[in-house]
């Protein structure tokens, strides 16, 4: 099989022979020389085919509306959008000349080849221009004449136009021809390239998830050694004091936090029950539903929906925690297995499922309501707050104001020359508002004024409000 190499044909290749030197020039510079005259041909050709373009284009725009203008002056229908509005559309002969005439001089189309050239004319200032040079050459003529003359001129421009189109096309065509005769760096491209993409990488598990990958410590007995001591007693209550390093592991255990739902996991929790297909499709879309954890999440999920009242949201999160459940048994390919025996309703596979579902949620029921029991009974011994005097020999009286200030306040007796009675009224407005911002039963019982009567309506409140409340109000004691 012979090889082909034309391919080669393209470069441009040079020696020291192909360099003709000057006993007076160095050789460098003559191969700079001829390096650079190579590149500024390139450039000049480069540019002259962009200016035959551009020429092209345009052209190929004035002539098919100089056809139009011609016709219509010849008396032919058309459409002439671009070149008359409604009032001219009906216009023939010599009338329309004139017309289009005044229509390009008044209101001419902003439209122009698109160049960086200053003062680049629009089509419109083209085609005005020529049928000016037109009419100044026929106006000599009769007013009979003129008609002809004139479609005369615009056949002999626009053939000039046509053949000048052709002349440039012939000149571009050339001048692409001779370009490709060499290969440039512009001519450089990919020819192979790896379209190898790097698999993304595993969705990182579920916050909090217990990890059941988490390798095992092998416990061992610890050894200890006993010593023989005086006072047996005395020394193992020193011990037993001391807490040791596995009840501080539990304690730390005891404060992990619960795994939470991702925004995927709570998507996939609202589906509807019993719809694998919905099901299977939300995770082809999101790798990071099956993750460790998940299941897990939508439990806790669960509880809180069914602690909050939300039984049929916390069924559906029992129903979306183990049917991953079930994905994960099934092993490496569970997800597919088993969703192909639901979506194809197998008839032993399905009853199983719901079964669990159903027994898993009743569970989850009476989780609830025992926690929620707990709960109440845990309440009975709530946390108080209790005004205790610091001295128990001492009495705590509080001071009550009557009401807000009186409007002529007026201050007497010693100590109060140097007060301002605006300051003085702000803070007894101050106190008032306070006071007045406690439930009647407070308020009821800070005016009797014992600290018992305080104590036992502080003892049915909630410990929220009364630190907010004795935050901002003073008592007094003595």
């Amino acid at each position: 099989m012979p090889l082909n190499y034309s391919k080669w044909d393209q470069l441009e290749l040079s020696d020291d022979s192909d360099i003709e030197g000057h006993p007076n020039v160095d050789k460098r510079s003559l191969i700079r020389w001829k390096q650079r005259d190579i590149h500024e041909k390139r450039d000049a050709r480069k540019h002259r085919i962009e200016a035959l373009n551009a020429e092209i284009a345009c052209n190929n725009v004035l002539q098919p509306r100089l056809v139009r203008i011609k016709q219509r002056i010849a008396g032919a229908e058309g459409d002439l959008a671009e070149d008359a509005d409604a009032q001219g559309q009906s216009l023939t002969g010599l009338t329309f000349f004139q017309y289009l005439v005044d229509r390009l001089q008044s209101n001419p189309s902003p439209a122009a080849p698109p160049s960086n050239a200053k003062d680049q004319p629009t089509y419109d200032a083209m085609i005005l221009s020529l049928l000016i040079q037109i009419y100044d050459t026929v106006k000599v003529l009769p007013e009979d004449e003129q008609e002809k003359a004139i479609l005369d001129g615009m056949e002999k421009h626009t053939t000039q136009l046509s053949e000048h189109t052709h002349e440039l096309q012939a000149d571009l065509d050339t001048e692409i021809k001779e370009q490709k005769k060499h290969i440039t760096s512009d001519d450089i491209h990919e020819g192979w390239e790896s379209k190898y993409v790097p698999p993304k990488p595993a969705p990182p598990p579920i916050k909090n998830a217990i990890s059941d990958a988490t390798p095992k410590t092998k416990t061992t007995k610890p050894t200890t050694t006993t010593y023989e001591v005086l006072n047996p007693a005395a020394s193992s209550s020193h011990a037993a004091a001391v807490p040791s390093a596995a009840d501080i592991s539990n304690e730390d255990e005891q404060e992990e936090e619960l795994p939470e739902l991702t925004p995927s996991l709570a998507r996939f929790s609202r589906l509807p029950l019993w719809d694998y297909a919905q099901s299977f499709a939300l995770i082809q879309n999101n790798r990071d539903v099956v993750v460790p954890g998940a299941s897990d999440a939508l439990l806790v999920a669960a509880f809180q929906a069914e602690t909050d009242g939300r039984g049929k949201y916390a069924k559906q999160c029992v129903h979306q925690s183990l049917l991953l459940q079930y994905c994960n048994k099934l092993g490496r390919d569970g997800v597919r297995l088993f969703f192909q025996k639901m979506i194809t309703g197998d008839k032993r596979a399905i009853p199983i499922f719901v079964k669990d579902v159903e027994d898993t949620y009743t569970h989850l029921v009476t989780r609830v309501a025992a926690a929620a029991t707990e709960a109440s009974s845990s309440t009975s011994q709530k946390e108080q707050i209790q005004l205790v005097p610091e001295n128990p020999d001492s009495t705590i009286s509080f001071n009550v104001p009557d009401g807000p200030p009186p409007d002529d306040l007026v201050l007497e007796g010693p100590g109060t020359e140097g007060l301002d009675v605006e300051e003085v009224r702000k803070a007894l407005m101050m106190r008032w508002t306070v006071f007045d911002g406690f439930s009647d039963a407070l308020q009821d019982a800070l005016r009797v004024g014992t600290l018992e009567t305080v104590n036992k309506v502080l003892a049915e409140m909630d410990v929220g409000k009364p630190r907010m409340w004795f935050r901002s109000w003073t008592w007094q004691e003595s």
